[in-house]
């Protein structure tokens, strides 16, 4: 009885090795040409398995993006909203809040850089964007409750907020070689002068 628990216990274990195995190969290959690009046959190649062995743990492409997914969320999280919210002022959330994202960005570029691309041809990788943007949303509540009231429900300052947040921006701002610090700065910058309306 023993022996069969003790060999159950280690198929188990196998299982679940390999399962990590194919979803670092997925995770790996979408940050090198992205989801829209990753092949079934590669992510086997890339984990040493058939590709049999892929179907095997996971039925659907879906799951294996969805797994893929929230591992890599799990080893590269977006800033907490606790970062700032229990230890800075909060009317220097706005430079805390950007500077932490954007280097966030900085260091996970190659991921959003492919999931930006692929999201409008990879339906399931639509839906955990969507996710992404809810984040955003909220980070920028929590950028614009550094301003003074006014400013703070003006259309223009929200929209500066939104566009302060995003990949898109960060990612062209850094094309020009502007540092992640100045870049926070100058965004905040313009938060504070905007034109209130």
């Amino acid at each position: 009885m023993e022996k069969r628990k003790y060999n159950k216990t280690l198929r188990a274990e196998k299982e679940d090795e390999t399962r990590l195995k194919i979803v670092e190969a997925a995770m790996s290959l979408h940050g090198e040409v992205g989801p829209a690009r990753t092949t079934i046959s590669a992510i086997a190649d890339r984990a040493g398995v058939q590709r049999l062995t892929v179907y095997r743990h996971f039925s659907e492409e879906n799951e294996l993006l969805d797994a893929c997914l929230l591992h890599w969320l799990s080893l590269s999280p977006p800033p907490d909203p606790t970062s700032w919210r229990e230890s800075v002022p909060e009317g220097d959330w706005g430079l805390a809040i950007l500077s932490m994202l954007y280097h966030y960005y900085g260091e996970t570029a190659y991921m959003w850089d492919h999931c930006y691309r692929d999201q409008e041809s990879v339906a399931a990788l639509h839906e955990h964007m969507t996710g992404f943007d809810a984040y955003l949303d909220m980070l920028c509540v929590d950028v614009l409750a550094s301003l003074p009231d006014a400013r703070r429900k003006g259309k223009m300052c929200k929209a500066v907020a939104r566009h302060a947040v995003q990949f898109a921006t960060w990612q062209s701002l850094s094309q020009t070689g502007v540092e992640n610090s100045e870049m926070a700065a100058l965004m905040d910058d313009w938060l504070h002068k905007c034109p209130v309306s």
